[in-house]
């Protein structure tokens, strides 16, 4: 039954997101209608996810999202995350790698959308544009995406946190969101099996600007880590339910 369910999920999605693509190309004419497409493909992903396999999304934390211009970093397990996020942070942009927008039709999404990509050929180099193209976003007010981690990593796997991330929050000055997640419970990574179960995204207290590289650097970890875990454990980290944080159901 497992096989059957995560197989009709898979085939639902993909067919959905090809003609998501295809349907949406008039809409490459903005980013902010590119980036309308993008939530709607999102809610429509977890709806399916719901019905057809038993996963529902629960975002918790909601209240801890600032306004403006934020750098959101979150645990990074599966594919399910990157999906969920744009459906709660409006105006979010994302660092990816450069190789995404090479992809027909979706990269040409992406390249509409001004996500931030990083050339790993660069060397370090890589790092300062990013930085530059970061600090270019957050200045027109968008929620910046990084996964510290720079790949997925297994559930309750040893943390492998970049510093980079440290040198971008220092370049931004602006406030940290740390997220936290046990997603790769149910969508593990190299997967085609989709587990019924409840997948919570926790947006924990953001981290104020100004601290020094270091001691962000560790904070960040702590955090993220502490509330994974606990996720992971069966135990709520320190973000309290949203009234409004359920999701997995198509907007009525």
């Amino acid at each position: 039954m497992l096989f059957l369910r995560s197989l009709a999920f898979n085939i639902a999605f993909y067919l959905v997101t090809a003609l998501m693509l295809i349907g949406g190309l008039p809409l490459l004419v903005s980013r902010r209608s590119v980036l309308w497409l993008a939530q709607t493909w999102g809610r429509v992903t977890l709806w399916l996810l719901r019905v057809l396999v038993g996963i529902r999304v629960e975002f918790r934390g909601l209240e801890h999202i600032p306004p403006g211009g934020v750098m959101v970093a979150a645990k990074h397990q599966s594919a399910l995350e990157t999906i969920a996020l744009v459906t709660v942070l409006d105006d979010f942009t994302y660092i990816l790698k450069r190789e995404l927008l090479w992809l027909p039709l979706f990269g040409w999404y992406l390249a509409r959308s001004e996500m931030v990509a990083i050339d790993r050929s660069k060397g370090s180099r890589a790092l300062a544009l990013m930085n530059e193209e970061a600090a270019a976003a957050m200045a027109k007010g968008h929620r910046l995406i990084i996964f510290p981690e720079g790949t997925r990593r297994p559930p309750g796997a040893p943390p492998a946190y970049k510093f980079g991330v440290a040198h971008l929050y220092a370049r931004l000055g602006v406030p940290c969101l740390p997220v936290a997640l046990n997603t790769g419970r149910l969508w593990a990574r190299n997967s085609l099996h989709r587990r019924p179960g409840t997948a919570v995204i926790a947006f924990l207290p953001p981290i104020p600007p100004g601290l020094e590289r270091e001691v962000f650097f560790d904070l960040i970890q702590e955090r993220i880590e502490a509330g994974s875990n606990a996720l992971l454990g069966g135990d709520a980290p320190d973000a309290a339910p949203s009234p409004t944080g359920a999701a997995g159901q198509m907007p009525g």
